[in-house]
């Protein structure tokens, strides 16, 4: 009896402690959780802030911007790598720990971060950019650190939380959920909140404190694991897979060595990042991008991961045909991607839905996201209180921002998450290695996807374009198919048919997207036949006319939103020769920016001038300009690509103006919408002072006015400035306005002949300029204005709508 006794109460002892090993380990396992999604959101952050702050020292070009993702990727790729041999070399507890301190790592990296990139990098040794070569090892050096950090915290923390190998999929499925999920948030908040309020340093001294605070909880719950049974994954899991039958095993798809898997994810981030990169540049054109644009694309991108992940942890459990399920989702990846994508684009123009869409795209302006904003937010919290025209532009701020982006690419990025719990079940089967597989496919797959960066942003849309960069895509679907012929189906003749069922498919993807004419065309509202295509890694530069032999206006689309117009005439002329008439002898003159050469034209009327340099970002815009002279004989076009004074530079202005280190008599950036992407960067208070210091004495820099903190920010910087209205004009020396002396160098025979080639009438913009505006003129004697409400590098508030 006493024994019965004593057995009874050693059982209730051994299920008291059970049921408190289960609860230690589930509070574990959430905090662990919520803490990865911390995790993943201050990743977006950094990224989103660090691509900024970096391309002040190698430039805001798809050159520089390609290099700096693919950096961000090589260092994840070398952390998972490193730390999925760690992970296997460690305890559960050490693994936390681990993890503990590469957060911790990042914390303290994100603090000098600001230091490093921007006062070290940028304005101490920006010379080193000058170099193509040493600026891309620059870049991945200076990003290895927090990136392979980053790179070591899923198989550290796969590790520690994997109690079985049966849980394996769901555990490390759940981690890359939430911490993809984490991202997608990053990536939104940063954008549409932490930007509009902070500036660079700020939002990078908060990611700091929430990786901090992610180190400090993991800490502790490394101590909850010291407890006896919490220590490593059980055996009794281990011997269960030793003990799995071979036909579970085949059913489960393994018959596929681990190397071959771990390949097919490296070609699964090829075709992700890929279309990433294809999808971007057309939603770009899609939404006129405006500084929020690539911010809300990347929270849908990732956003679909999530879920798609979420939705693969509870389906993975239950399928016994992984193999299967993941070669079928690879190929509904690209099949709904392009079967969406091209049936907006046959439909957009001509479905009566679609109407609001296809009379946007036409348009010259993008959508004013600062009212949009505005109008919805009201729409949430009082609709009654508005009128019909503020809520139609709140409903098609969400159509456009939020439903066509997930319209295009839900199903396929959640088709991607979907993959991700599926490969686990197929792959994890030894606990001893866990660790190293989830570093493999990681590695693997980042490898895939720097890649896509590199092939599809650098190559692929030079030599083929965003077209039949789509088609190869699609032929890719073919090999998924023929695979799961191959691995799946014991039927001979059920397989034959799939390998032919792939190449029927993977052709008719092929087949069924537009050509660039057509599918450009529609994407710009305007019949293909009304419309000039070029486009390269750079950008899509487009002019589209009324008349299909452009004999009526036509306007010139970069990345979907107009810059200018030919013939020319306007602002944009003004900006040209404006400075030009008022310097007494401007012999080199620097234009940032191209668009339909309006500016560029008029800033070379004068016989004194040797040398015009016009940098832009977009190189495809000169391709445009050439077929648009041989479309419509217009003399003042053809002059500007034949004179022999012009240098064009495909490149960052900013960045050449910098790096090049000579002075100019003119410096002038063209009419820039002030919340463009990166806009910022030619209107910051440092941006002005680059531009003072590398003017010759009595040298002018001009810029257009389109907000009074621009105003502000310019005279600011320039001792000297006379203020125009919506133009400004500012020197190192006092600016002298002899009215007599411009109206003169009009009637120069070089400069009356040039500009009549243009056919704008010059003394009638400088009878409005300088009779009817009446400029103000600087007073040297006044104390120079001071004020903190300024454009900065750190904190472009006029991009960022700041009030």
């Amino acid at each position: 009896m006493e024994r019965r006794r004593c057995l009874e109460s050693d059982r209730t002892i051994s299920r008291s402690h059970l049921r408190v090993v289960l609860r230690t380990e589930q509070f574990v396992s959430f905090v662990a959780l919520t803490i990865f999604f911390a995790s993943g959101f201050s990743a977006l952050l950094y990224q989103v802030i660090w691509q900024r702050i970096l391309g002040f020292f190698s430039g805001a070009d798809v050159y520089s911007v390609t290099i700096i993702v693919a950096a961000y990727m090589a260092g994840m790729g070398v952390g998972s790598l490193t730390g999925g041999y760690l992970a296997d070399r460690l305890s559960r507890r050490g693994n936390l720990i681990l993890f503990a301190g590469v957060e911790l790592g990042i914390a303290l990296f994100a603090l000098g971060s600001k230091g490093l990139y921007y006062d070290w990098l940028y304005r101490q040794n920006a010379h080193l950019a000058s170099s193509p070569l040493l600026m891309v090892v620059i870049l991945f050096v200076s990003l290895l650190i927090p990136t392979f950090c980053m790179g070591v915290s899923l198989p550290a923390l796969a590790r520690a939380l994997t109690r079985s190998i049966e849980m394996a999929a769901g555990t490390i499925g759940g981690l890359y959920g939430v911490n993809t999920l984490g991202a997608a948030v990053g990536a939104g908040v940063t954008t549409w909140i932490l930007l509009r309020q902070y500036g660079f340093e700020t939002i990078l001294q908060m990611g700091a404190a929430m990786n901090a605070l992610v180190a400090c909880t993991a800490f502790p719950l490394a101590w909850l694991l010291m407890r006896p049974g919490n220590a490593q994954p059980s055996q009794s899991a281990s011997h269960t897979v030793q003990q799995e039958s071979p036909h579970a095993d085949q059913e489960s798809g393994r018959q596929l060595p681990v190397s071959v898997w771990i390949a097919l994810y490296g070609l699964s981030g090829f075709i992700a990042l890929s279309l990433e990169i294809l999808w971007f540049r057309m939603l770009g054109v899609m939404l006129k991008s405006t500084a929020f644009t690539f911010g809300t694309l990347l929270t849908i991108f990732l956003g679909g991961l999530a879920l798609g992940t979420f939705l693969g942890i509870r389906q993975a459990p239950r399928d016994r045909h992984p193999m299967r399920s993941f070669l079928l989702l690879q190929t509904g990846v690209i099949v709904f991607a392009l079967i969406a994508l091209t049936a907006f684009v046959t439909q957009v123009g001509n479905a009566a839905w679609l109407a609001t869409f296809w009379r946007y795209f036409g348009g010259y302006d993008p959508l004013d996201v600062g009212r949009a904003t505005a109008a919805l937010t009201g729409l949430l919290l009082n609709p009654t209180a508005l009128d019909a025209e503020t809520q139609s532009l709140a409903q098609f701020f969400f159509l456009l921002y939020v439903m066509l982006p997930t319209l295009l690419i839900g199903l396929p990025t959640i088709c991607m998450g979907m993959s991700f719990p599926m490969l686990q079940k197929i792959i994890q089967r030894d606990p001893d290695t866990l660790g190293r597989r989830v570093g493999w496919l990681q590695t693997s797959n980042i490898i895939g996807s720097m890649l896509g960066t590199l092939l599809t942003g650098l190559a692929a849309l030079s030599w083929l374009g965003t077209p039949d960069s789509l088609r190869v895509i699609g032929a890719l679907s073919g090999l998924f198919l023929a695979l799961f012929a191959w691995g799946c189906l014991t039927h001979t003749r059920v397989r034959r048919a799939t390998y032919v069922g792939s190449i029927v498919i993977a052709s008719g993807l092929a087949l069924i997207i537009p050509d660039a004419q057509t599918f450009w065309a529609t994407l710009h509202g305007v019949p293909p036949s009304n419309a000039i295509v070029t486009e390269d890694n750079t950008g899509l530069a487009l002019i589209k006319s009324g008349s299909s032999d452009f004999s009526r206006r036509a306007y010139v689309m970069s990345n979907g939103i107009g810059q200018s117009a030919i013939p020319y005439g306007w602002t944009h002329s003004v900006l040209g020769f404006l400075p030009t008439l008022i310097h007494p002898k401007p012999q080199t003159i620097a234009i940032i920016g191209l668009g339909s050469g309006d500016t560029l034209f008029h800033a070379g009327g004068r016989p004194e001038t040797k040398e015009l340099i016009c940098i832009e970002i977009v190189g495809s815009q000169m391709d445009m300009l050439r077929e648009m002279a041989q479309r419509r004989e217009y003399p003042a076009l053809l002059s500007i690509l034949n004179d022999p004074r012009i240098t064009y530079e495909i490149t960052d202005g900013r960045s050449y103006i910098m790096q090049r280190g000579r002075t100019y008599d003119i410096i002038e950036a063209d009419a820039l919408r002030p919340n463009s992407a990166y806009a910022g960067n030619l209107y910051s208070e440092e941006y002005f002072r680059l531009v003072l210091n590398h003017l010759n004495p009595g040298g002018l820099a001009v810029t257009w006015v389109p907000t009074e903190r621009v105003r502000t920010t310019f005279i600011q910087v320039f001792p000297h400035y006379v203020d125009f209205g919506d133009i400004l004009i500012g020197s190192n020396a006092p600016i002298e306005l002899d009215l007599q002396a411009i109206y003169q160098r009009l009637e120069d025979p070089f400069t009356r002949e040039y500009y009549q080639r243009s056919g704008v009438n010059i003394k009638q913009w400088l009878d409005e300029y300088f009779v009817k505006r009446r400029p103000l003129a600087s007073d040297p004697s006044a104390p120079p204005p001071r004020s903190r409400d300024t454009n900065r590098d750190l904190f472009p508030r006029d991009e960022f709508l700041v009030r």
